[in-house]
């Protein structure tokens, strides 16, 4: 079969993941003796310098990790909301809606502190060894891709006017990163040379004493100090207006990443393993659930169909069910009783309405502006920002951004595996710290403000996050280690990659990953969105051009709204995988974006 690029086979080590530097990054650490943990938190380092766009250190990351000798478990690194951050404190300022940039938006930052669990547990590297790539390519330089210089060009009026530390950071000298100059960012890597000379003085000559004085410096030195001085900046948002942001030292001080048992559905011999229902994660698994037991031919208009509706009714109950301010059901989510009932629902034309279950014979409550999307009395049904293609942001002149995230996978020669999908704290969510090179977050802005939901923007409590890495073991081994950036499209697209890695013929005695990567791609926007301003375009799917005529005719005729986008718009696929029965490792990653890259031996 041809495809864009090999998938890669080997016995050493397989990184991919959404930027070349981060994916060799990682590599080099592989080869030097670091196992598949060390090598990822090298390149989260990487991707916070290569694509500031899309995440950076006082963001989020949610991981799945399957250590040779372990359990599969979530390394949550989604930090929750300041203990000033309550529904009842947002109503007072007039606000109906988190603003989508801007220190009140920001949660608890929690990147950082996850990165460092997973190298204190799991890791063999000090801290300087994992840092010194991220710290080489902030303070020599690299060459940005397009889409940095294109995304600070957007912003460049609100950079200019309202947040001048971000201009000094990345319009130096006025101009914006360009492709083939060296960007440079000597403030964020000035301070992992203090981080590393502090812990490392605390520290001594331990590892984990290193780590663990670099976790307490985030929590509790100067990076805390900086970023509390800097929430309380009165800062232009979305909304149009200058406000404060609640975080404080306390809020800093009293968190830190966590690990937990993912949320896992069984689905023809393989299982899928995701985060629980304070993310996005058992959307994937509610997908699958949906599936009939026989499933029309992969690709055909009734495939892609069955899909689409099938998202519908998952996105739905995520709208009603999923949080961290309530008990989710995800047992009864995903029970076969339960998707009987669902799958129902799915008829021959596609479904206009917003549809949430009723799992335990609960009554589902929506927010009051997710009634008002559904049926199109908000004043607007599409989120006022075009729709983002290829897991790229799509950005306003605002700031307010809709699609972003970078992913990675990795997987080593001893069997260790890893899936992470780091996002937020983005160039263009908050004014750059100027102490430290980099932003606060806005991931508070994925939270309701009415009371009662389980999605209610609650103190001490997670903002439900579209972030989702995957997870496949076969047979209950490990297998495969996948994911996606793209918002509210992650698992839309993951589900029809898995599904064909699943159905598909296997090349070279492995699976067809690169096949499944390349596979023609849609997705669909019939769900309020999770950015601001949250709106929803019922019916509409929008699929890549590639995707066939009489398939594209078909859906139409079924009463979709179908938009044909530019080829290879669809996704930006990262995955790993590895054969318990030779130990081949195998590697692939999207050509869309035209920067994911994979790297092994």
């Amino acid at each position: 079969m041809f495809t864009t690029r090999p998938t890669l086979q080997g016995t050493f080590g397989m990184v991919s993941s959404t930027h070349w530097l981060a994916s060799q990054s990682a590599m080099a650490v592989l080869e030097t003796g670091g196992n598949a943990y060390d090598a990822a938190v090298a390149a989260g380092f990487v991707l916070h310098v290569v694509e500031p766009h899309l995440n950076g250190p006082a963001g989020e990351v949610p991981m799945i990790l399957a250590p040779k000798d372990g359990d599969v478990r979530v390394l949550c690194g989604q930090g929750p909301a300041p203990a000033g951050a309550s529904a009842a404190h947002y109503r007072s300022l007039g606000l109906d809606l988190v603003p989508g940039t801007g220190p009140l938006a920001a949660a608890v930052p929690g990147a950082f502190d996850a990165w460092m669990l997973l190298l204190r547990d799991h890791g063999t590297k000090s801290l300087a060894e994992v840092l010194r790539y991220a710290v080489g390519y902030a303070e020599d330089g690299h060459a940005p891709v397009e889409r940095v210089g294109r995304t600070v060009e957007t912003v460049r009026e609100l950079f200019e006017s309202e947040w001048p530390t971000s201009a000094e950071v990345y319009l130096p000298g006025g101009k914006a990163p360009e492709p083939g100059t060296l960007f440079r960012n000597p403030a964020l890597a000035a301070t992992w040379r203090r981080l590393t000379a502090e812990a490392e003085e605390k520290g001594g000559e331990d590892r984990v004493a290193q780590i663990e004085a670099a976790r307490e410096i985030w929590r509790t030195g100067f990076i805390a100090e900086a970023l509390v001085r800097q929430a309380a900046v009165p800062t232009m948002d979305t909304s149009g207006t200058r406000h404060t942001g609640t975080l404080t030292a306390a809020d800093l001080a009293g968190w830190s990443a966590t690990y937990e048992a993912p949320a896992t559905y069984d689905w023809n011999g393989w299982t899928l393993a995701k985060a629980g229902g304070w993310s996005r994660g058992p959307v994937l698994l509610q997908q699958l659930a949906l599936l009939p037991a026989q499933l029309p031919a992969y690709g055909s208009a009734e495939y892609v169909h069955l899909l689409v509706e099938g998202c519908k009714l998952a996105m739905a109950d995520r709208e009603a069910w999923y949080g961290d301010a309530a008990e989710v059901p995800v047992g009864v989510l995903l029970s076969d009783a339960y998707n009987d009932e669902r799958r129902a629902l799915v008829g021959d034309t596609a479904s206009l309405e917003l549809r949430p279950g009723s799992p335990g014979g609960r009554a589902p409550v929506l927010a009051a502006h997710v009634r008002a999307v559904a049926t199109g009395a908000s004043g607007f049904d599409a989120t006022g920002i075009p729709v983002a293609g290829a897991g790229e942001p799509t950005v306003a002149e605002n700031g307010a951004t809709r699609g972003d995230t970078c992913h990675l996978d990795v997987v080593d020669r001893w069997g260790n595996m890893v899936a992470a999908t780091p996002s937020g704290g983005w160039l263009q969510s908050n004014p750059v710290v100027p102490e430290l090179g980099f932003p606060l977050g806005t991931r508070l802005q994925m939270a309701w403000l009415d009371e009662g939901l389980p999605n209610t923007l609650t103190p001490g409590r997670r903002p439900r996050t579209t972030l989702t890495p995957s997870l496949a073991l076969r047979d209950g081994v490990p297998v495969m280690a996948f994911g996606t950036p793209g918002g509210d499209q992650q698992d839309q697209w993951q589900l029809h990659f898995f599904l064909a890695v699943a159905l598909r013929e296997r090349v070279r005695g492995g699976l067809d990953l690169q096949g499944a990567i390349d596979a023609p791609n849609w997705h669909n926007d019939s769900f309020p969105g999770s950015f601001f301003p949250r709106g929803m375009r019922p019916g509409s799917v929008t699929v890549e051009e590639g995707m066939a005529p009489g398939v594209v005719e078909e859906l139409r005729r079924r009463g979709h709204d179908v938009t044909v986008g530019a080829p290879w718009s669809e996704g930006r696929m990262c995955v790993v995988a590895r054969d318990p029965g030779t130990g081949v490792l195998s590697a692939a990653a999207n050509p869309r974006g035209m920067q994911g890259y994979a790297v092994g031996r």
